[in-house]
């Protein structure tokens, strides 16, 4: 009996481990230029498969025309998210679409960071971006960093 009592505390246990681990687990909405930077959020998505990863992609912009009321369908999209990141690249600042995300993860009070999509480029930010907003490199360590609140 008393063995049993072990292996369902630690039984217990562990699975209570595994629901802290996984609450940890930041969800993810990324806001990227379909039209020039989807390699960006692919890039994205591929690095959120590693093993040691604190974050999960849930959600990123849709990938159809901006026409009718896409932002009734955007929304709730963001609302699930822990977080929003912004992937900039050299015409972000004529996306209208990552600039009107942003303005809906503003209005919903969501967190976000704008990452520099390419290293060797000069990357823009989009309009919505507020003046004080900083562009990140993008590297694993910052990345990791950021999804956490580091900034």
């Amino acid at each position: 009996m008393t063995a049993h009592s072990l292996v369902w505390i630690g039984g217990l246990f562990l699975a209570a481990h595994l629901l802290e681990e996984k609450e940890k687990v930041k969800k993810v909405f990324i806001s990227f230029d379909f039209d020039n930077d989807s390699f960006l959020k692919e890039a994205l998505v591929g690095q959120a498969k590693n093993s040691d990863t604190p974050f999960q992609i849930i959600d990123q912009s849709l990938k159809e025309a901006l026409t009718g009321d896409w932002k009734t369908k955007i929304r709730p999209r963001i609302q699930r998210s822990d977080i929003v990141v912004v992937m900039c690249g050299q015409k972000t600042h004529t996306a209208t679409g990552v600039s009107a995300e942003l303005e809906i993860a503003k209005e919903l009070g969501k967190p976000y960071f704008l990452l520099k999509g390419y290293a060797e480029k000069t990357c823009t930010p989009p309009t919505a971006a507020s003046a004080s907003d900083k562009m990140y490199s993008w590297t694993w360590d910052n990345l990791k960093k950021l999804i956490g609140g580091a900034r």
